[in-house]
């Protein structure tokens, strides 16, 4: 009886004296330098267990109790190299650890998924594919994804309504719907959603945008005719506990962003993101009694949940609400007059949702489904005519990535689904409304053949059916040619394909006093695209780098839709073109990156934008003939202030003119937005950042004796037609105009001050 006590007694000492030896306190510590110089506000990321930890002023940090293994620590810093380091902890040990950082002097090696719909390195990706991190959009600090595009090269943000200033973006020249928006690969922005969807998305969760010019439609369908843009979201596990960026400008411009990373437990993470804009301060510079830009009052909200599965299996949910109140007109507007013909205004109220998810499943096979669904209300009005419209797209795709030898073979199947209705003839007649639904069901297949360490041939192949128009088939060819590790050639070529909802795309058919006429069952647009593109690096020997990226392109259209603005200035007519449209040029981006901390981007781009009808070859309508664009940037870590000078530069477009008569220019001037920033990063992880916009106060009636044709009488009550519908020159109207407010390449906004603070917390 004895003995079992003193038994019993052992044992419990045993017991409370092991989670003693257990709990040692083990330490894993040390510091990140530059040359020797500590650099504070370094993420560490350490898996497993998915810790986080931030370097102090001095560069120093510590995190303690970690049990004892082995753990991979990634170590990253805006501007610098990661750094990956696999180390084994052992119990009651203190590792003390030095990291080296080395100033990033290129971004080639990204990883990304735009070009083949897998993830793989940029300089192995057959299809060219630019990436652009937030780094580069920081530069010059913006309000919505719409206008952070403007400093890339051969990309630029359309406004097309002087009123309520909505836009697209055109690539290359080409109008805006033949650009299909992506967030997360999942075509979430499009229809509706292309003019009034690309604001709101928080910056403070993206990750990365890719962009490919020119057609991609045979992985992705209809709409990636032009191009398209993947606005890639954060890694949960890899985003700041907690981020802020908001700014004020001189014309009275809020914006405010915040993210926020949330680990809900063992296994699974929050991703929040929140967006406000607002802008109520009506301004007219121009003296033409409409505001320069639109009244705003915006809000998205984003979450992402991730979720950690056995094997990495990907499988993530995420969300997104946004609401909009904006509108333009006659400085005297108030909503009381929304619809009526008292005082002109332009009223929109957006509310839109989105919802997406990826799912891997649980096979040995790489097997992924994808969804998405957003729907998409409108209720506005244009001066008094309604535009009242809802929108529904579904999306479901399933894709098996599989490699046999030295082929990657990637199989999927699609099924599109979307419900549009309005109040236009675009859904309805006199005596009854038929909603415009469609299901589009796909099936693709795409061969990546590496047959050597320097060619690899890409090829693929989609087939698409609408009941409307039937069987539509896109094939796709990429080729790769590498000479070495610096000089990399690309050639691609496919064709792409369009179905339209011109309702849903051009916004001037609903504003202005023209009449729209669609003149027979249109078609959808097909093309046919070439580009061949060359990269070069090189590397001094003092640690400059130069990369060189020249593309030459080449896009030949049938069935295209263009707005005709010249048969008869009193109508937009949308027919089929009776001939073709081409798009061909010459692009080139040189990225110069230098020890000392200066940073160049500049890029240009040449084309050639012309559509022929009956035997007559003319320019396309607001599409520049050359552009370029431009980011310099500096460092001086000593004062930790870094100075950017961006901007870009257009040339002439030929303009949407009213008649004979009317005395605005047909073509535009040369012009240019030119933005510079100052940027302080010694509070702690605080930046504080101003600047000024606009440095040369350049806006569109500059030259010009009107922008908005007749301002003074927005509902023609005192334009006199003729019994054929043609406006009557008379002394109250000496142009014989009515009015129209689509003339119009730049914004109004002139020149502004801006001061902004950011806060990031890991």
């Amino acid at each position: 009886m004895f003995s079992r006590k003193i038994q019993l007694l052992l044992v419990l000492l045993v017991f409370s004296f092991f989670p003693g030896v257990y709990a040692q306190n083990t330490v894993l510590k040390g510091r990140v330098m530059e040359n020797g110089i500590p650099i504070p506000f370094v993420h560490l990321q350490i898996s497993p267990g998915e810790i986080g930890t931030t370097t102090d002023e001095n560069g120093d940090f510590i995190i303690t109790d970690l049990p004892p293994r082995q753990y991979k620590i990634k170590v990253s810093a805006i501007g610098y190299n990661n750094i990956n380091r696999v180390v084994d902890l052992n119990n009651g040990e203190t590792l003390k650890l030095l990291f080296d950082l080395t100033p990033s002097l290129e971004q080639l090696d990204e990883t990304v998924i735009t070009g083949t719909l897998k993830p793989v390195k940029r300089l192995e990706s057959p299809v060219p594919v630019e990436v652009y991190k937030p780094t580069f959009f920081r530069k010059n600090p913006t309000a919505s994804i719409f206008e952070a595009l403007q400093n890339i090269n051969g990309v630029r943000p359309q406004i097309n309504c002087n009123v309520c200033n909505t836009g697209d973006i055109h690539i290359n020249g080409l109008e805006g719907p033949y650009t299909l928006v992506l967030i997360d690969g999942m075509p979430i922005v499009s229809g509706l959603g292309t003019v009034y969807g690309l604001s709101g998305i928080p910056n403070s969760l993206i990750e990365q945008v890719e962009i490919i010019k020119g057609p991609a439609s045979t992985l992705y369908g209809s709409e990636a005719v032009g191009g398209l843009i993947n606005i890639i979201t954060k890694n949960a596990l890899e985003a700041p506990a907690l981020s802020l960026d908001s700014f004020l400008s001189g014309w009275g411009e809020y914006n405010l962003d915040i993210g926020s990373h949330i680990k809900v437990s063992k296994n699974t993470n929050l991703l929040l993101g929140l967006n406000y804009f607002r802008y109520d301060n009506p301004i007219d510079n121009n003296g033409d009694n409409f505001t320069d830009l639109t009244i705003q009052d915006r809000i998205s909200f984003f979450q992402k949940w991730a979720f950690q599965r056995q094997e990495n299996r990907l499988f993530s949910i995420a969300g997104r609400f946004f609401y909009e109140d904006r509108w333009g007109g006659e400085m005297q507007w108030t909503p009381e007059f929304r619809g009526t013909d008292q005082i002109y205004g332009e009223s929109i109220y957006t509310r839109r949702w989105e919802f997406l998810g990826k799912y891997q499943l649980p096979v040995n096979e790489n097997i992924l489904f994808s969804i998405s669904y957003n729907n998409h209300n409108q209720n506005s009005v244009y001066g008094d005519t309604p535009y009242l419209a809802d929108q529904r797209i579904g999306f479901g795709q399933l894709t098996w990535d599989k490699s046999l030898g030295k082929h990657a073979l990637l199989f999927g199947s699609a099924l599109r689904y979307t419900f549009y209705d309005d109040n236009t003839t675009a859904t309805s007649s006199l005596d009854s409304n038929f909603a415009d639904e469609v299901w589009i069901p796909s099936v693709f297949v795409q061969d990546e053949w590496v047959f050597s360490n320097k060619h690899s041939l890409l090829t693929g192949l989609r087939y698409d059916y609408d009941k409307r128009h039937g069987s539509i088939f896109t094939p796709r060819l990429a080729y790769r040619f590498k000479f070495n590790d610096n000089d990399i050639l690309r050639l691609n070529a496919g064709t792409g394909f369009r179905v339209v909802n011109l309702f849903t795309e051009e916004h001037a058919a609903l504003t202005g006093a023209r009449d729209v006429i669609i003149s027979e069952n249109l078609e959808p647009e097909q093309s046919i695209n070439f580009n061949l593109n060359y990269l070069k690096k090189i590397y001094s020997d003092s640690g400059n780098f130069i990369a060189l990226d020249a593309s030459a392109f080449y896009t030949y259209f049938s069935n295209a839709i263009i707005p005709d603005y010249d048969t008869n200035p009193n109508q937009i007519i949308y027919k089929n073109l009776d001939g073709n449209s081409i798009s061909k040029g010459l692009s080139l981006n040189l990225d110069f990156a230098f020890a000392n901390g200066l940073k160049m981007i500049v890029g240009g781009t040449i084309m050639d934008v012309s559509n022929t009808r009956n035997g007559i070859t003319r320019r396309q309508i607001l599409t520049e003939s050359y552009s370029a664009t431009w980011s310099f940037s500096y460092l001086i870590r000593s004062l930790d202030l870094s100075i950017d000078y961006t901007g870009n530069l257009y040339g002439p477009m030929r303009l949407p003119l009213l008649g004979e008569l009317d005395p605005r220019k047909e073509f535009s001037p040369l012009w240019s937005i030119q933005n510079i920033q100052l940027t302080y990063a010694g509070i702690g992880g605080f930046e504080l950042y101003g600047g000024v916009k606009n440095l040369l106060n350049w806006t569109p009636n500059k030259g010009n004796p009107f922008i908005i044709a007749r301002s003074e009488d927005p509902f023609d009550k005192n334009v006199v037609f003729d019994n054929s519908g043609n406006v009557i020159q008379t002394p109250d109207n000496p142009y014989a105009l009515t009015f129209d407010p689509s003339y119009v390449y730049a914004p109004n906004q002139g020149i502004r001050a801006f001061l902004g603070l950011r806060y990031r917390l890991y």
